[in-house]
């Protein structure tokens, strides 16, 4: 199983010099199969890129999970060239309690007076499977949604793979339960053992006092997860737009120094644009 991300960022693109080693797309992440087969977790504004590498591999299908469907996780995909060939497929996943399909969502924002080009003009073959199973297959992954704490509703994520797990848990409030959210328990149980957990660690215990229940983590949080679930390496992801590439490295380290002092042996980075591993 191979990771990559095309973007790490939270709720809008930034640009500039304070962003440059951690990027500044919004949330898109990729993951490659044993047999080189593609599955795409949300479709932020880093979903452009990967559509570029697809084009040059001459890939002609993929799979794609959505966490949710606010405007950080979908702005990239009218943008997602790949739509626009005849020869491309596209399998989207969803659950049943998700009230629209994502191209109904799609529908409404490539519309007048929002953006130029139509639905019509999308070319590529586009199915939408539901679930509503504990766990489904996509190619040879084993997938596990989760609700999340968040406003609106959502999902995360856990992929297996030859015994491999990696949980994708961005846009969960850890601090605060929100309608459909699960307890901090279950968060812990299900990222239990992990290889890789990506967690949402937006915020500083200072940004937290002011946005409770917007459904985000602080960094702290997301390590404390980590820790109580055992899980190998923890990857802080949905970075604060205003949040700068020296302001992120010392929260890591930050976290990395908690870890110390508790002996413990988890890995602790922050995600940047580009960031790849393999399980």
């Amino acid at each position: 199983m191979i990771i990559r991300c095309w973007g790490a960022r939270g709720s809008i693109p930034v640009s500039g010099k304070d962003f440059i080693r951690y990027g500044g797309d919004t949330a898109c992440m990729e993951i490659r199969s044993e047999n080189d087969e593609v599955l795409i977790i949300d479709a932020g504004s880093g979903i452009r890129n990967l559509g570029q590498r697809l084009i040059t591999e001459e890939k002609h299908s993929a799979a794609l999970l959505m966490t949710h469907f606010h405007w950080d996780h979908i702005l990239g995909f009218p943008f997602f060239k790949p739509l626009y060939h005849e020869s491309y497929h596209l399998e989207n996943h969803g659950s049943l309690a998700v009230r629209r399909t994502i191209m109904e969502i799609i529908n409404g924002i490539m519309a007048p007076p929002f953006f130029p080009v139509h639905i019509e003009d999308i070319r590529a073959q586009i199915h939408y499977r539901e679930w509503e199973e504990e766990s489904f297959s996509v190619y040879s992954f084993i997938v596990e949604p989760i609700a999340l704490s968040h406003p609106n509703r959502g999902n995360g994520y856990k992929i297996t793979e030859n015994g491999k797990k990696f949980v994708f848990l961005t846009d969960n409030e850890l601090g605060y339960r929100h309608e459909n959210g699960w307890r901090y328990e279950d968060y812990r149980e299900f990222s239990r053992n992990a290889d890789l957990l990506v967690h949402d660690a937006e915020y500083t215990e200072d940004d937290y006092q002011k946005t409770k229940g917007w459904g985000h983590s602080t960094y702290k949080d997301a390590l404390q997860l980590a820790l109580d679930a055992g899980v190998r390496r923890l990857w802080l992801f949905h970075h604060h737009q205003e949040r700068s590439d020296d302001d992120i490295d010392r929260m890591v380290l930050e976290c990395r120094e908690i870890i110390k002092s508790r002996n413990a042996s988890l890995e602790c980075f922050a995600m940047y644009q580009g960031m790849e591993i393999t399980l």
